[in-house]
């Protein structure tokens, strides 16, 4: 039997293969691909040849061995079916919907641990955004918004959105957004944001600041978040930004250089920057936070949330390799394109 997969063979090329599925092993049980989505954070990078060749494709994903050089593949958003198992003891798990952390590809066998079944609170579409709930959970968890804080956040794409809908449920003062593309500003007043502005005119920051002085005379933020992938942001983000607030660093720059200005009154004001990645928990967590327990958190928060409402583009997978043109060429258009499978 023959598998399709996705890879990636250069910067901006990507392309199908059709490979012999290996035999399963003991213990595992064989998942048929109904829908992927494309992580447009990280998998861009890849598409565009901006990620760094010799970090690790995943430290904590078991089907993300390797590195990041090319050919490669890559994904890790995946809902399927089981439709075949090697040991008799798994026979219940056959015709269940489960999500997995896996690569763009129509079969593999996996082992049954590292998949979670689908329950009735949670559509396949919505599953889906498991991977970037659960990382929206970490970045509140990291950033610990306070009651009556001002926070901005940089970047509305999928991360961005799913951040802004906690946030827009946390007893918030202002929550300011800002993204370059009308689509992502609508969705992201849909999800609860005070206001959205284009961070691309000349005076967003001082409409920032206007919004911000109701509640802080300096028109600063307390907390804010970067999750755009534009290195500039983080400068806006340290501009906006209060005595003692906190900036988030959610995205991955891949090796675009980042350049900042740190010789003003960024000392003075003592802001702090916080990495933040979700492979990892905070280690002030780990004493009563497990991963697993997170995971748990992002699943009900999909249950209401629901965002397969930012799915913009259904594409047959044999069509997989134009989707990374689309959102390369036209963002603006495309915020979230999912692969659906035969």
């Amino acid at each position: 039997m023959n598998r399709v997969a996705l890879y990636f063979i250069a910067p901006y090329q990507a392309e199908l293969r059709s490979e012999p599925l290996p035999p399963g092993q003991p213990g595992q049980v064989l998942v048929r691909s109904l829908y992927s989505a494309i992580s447009t954070g990280t998998e861009l990078l890849i598409f565009r040849g901006q990620a760094p060749e010799h970090m690790a494709a995943d430290a904590t994903i078991q089907d993300l061995s390797g590195s990041l050089t090319f050919p490669l593949k890559y994904g890790y958003s995946l809902v399927g079916e089981v439709v075949d198992v090697v040991d008799k003891k798994h026979r219940g798990l056959l015709g269940k919907r489960v999500f997995a952390f896996h690569p763009h590809e129509t079969h593999f066998w996996a082992d049954p641990t590292t998949l979670h079944p689908l329950n009735g609170d949670v559509k396949p579409e919505d599953a889906l955004f498991l991977p970037n709930m659960e990382t929206a959970v970490n970045f509140l968890q990291d950033a610990a918004p306070i009651l009556g804080e001002q926070a901005v956040v940089f970047g509305q794409g999928i991360v961005g959105l799913l951040t802004t809908a906690l946030l827009a449920r946390t007893p918030l003062s202002q929550l300011i957004t800002l993204d370059r593309y009308p689509l992502r500003r609508e969705m992201s007043l849909a999800m609860g944001a005070t206001a959205c502005i284009d961070p691309t005119t000349t005076n967003a920051l001082e409409q920032i600041a206007t919004l911000l002085r109701p509640y802080d005379a300096s028109g600063r933020a307390d907390l804010a978040f970067e999750l755009s992938g534009a290195p500039q942001a983080l400068q806006q983000a340290i501009d906006i930004t209060g005595f003692s607030g906190r900036i988030l660093i959610g995205s991955w720059y891949g090796r675009k250089p980042v350049t900042l200005n740190l010789g003003g009154d960024f000392h003075r004001r003592r802001i702090r920057l916080i990495s933040s990645q979700v492979s990892t928990l905070a280690p002030k967590l780990q004493g009563r936070w497990t991963k697993a327990r997170r995971l748990q958190i992002a699943w009900k928060w999909l249950s209401v949330v629901q965002p397969s409402d930012l799915i913009t583009r259904k594409l047959p997978f044999d069509q997989a390799p134009l989707a990374y043109s689309l959102l390369d060429k036209h963002p603006e258009k495309h915020l979230q394109i999912i692969f659906t499978y035969t």
